[in-house]
């Protein structure tokens, strides 16, 4: 009876470790391994990015994007207002260019409200991804309008048909 007990119950604790720490490993070979920090994907294709607030379990919601990018633009704004300088970011070398060389930003930094932050990573991240949709529109266009596209009312050519 001793034996029983004592082999069930480790082999259900041993159970549950393996389970735990297959899991990881299993849903990051099976989703792939996000872009960027502080976003994830809709089913729907949206990029969507939230912040949990410093020693609180209620996040900021930073925005739903058409691409990853605007949203860890998103998440990096507000991450350096929470953090400050010391903050991981996805982009480090844009941080500054979003801000206007404005010096005052430092010091803003971990004394905002969470609205507040909100609205200044909202603000970058539509800036962004009205940016990225118009180059990807744009380059789009333009590669569609290079194509030639043949005159259906017309008989082909010969130096067509041997090119």
């Amino acid at each position: 009876m001793e034996d029983r007990d004592h082999c069930c119950s480790n082999n259900s604790t041993m159970t549950k470790k393996r389970r735990s720490s297959s899991s990881p490993e299993k849903s990051k070979q099976q989703h792939g391994e996000k872009p960027y920090r502080g976003i994830r994907m809709r089913k729907w294709g949206k990029w969507v990015a939230e912040i949990r607030e410093p020693n609180k379990r209620s996040r900021i919601w930073l925005g739903s994007y058409t691409t990853p990018v605007a949203a860890a633009r998103a998440y990096d704004t507000a991450v350096f207002y929470l953090r400050g300088p010391s903050a991981r970011l996805n982009f480090p070398e844009l941080l500054f260019q979003d801000q206007d060389g404005n010096d005052s930003v430092q010091h803003a930094a971990g004394n905002m409200s969470a609205d507040s932050i909100r609205r200044k990573a909202t603000q970058v991240g539509a800036r962004v991804d009205a940016l990225q949709t118009a180059l990807h529109h744009h380059a789009s266009s333009h590669s569609s309008s290079n194509s030639l596209k043949p005159d259906l009312n017309e008989f082909p050519k010969l130096e067509d048909l041997q090119a």
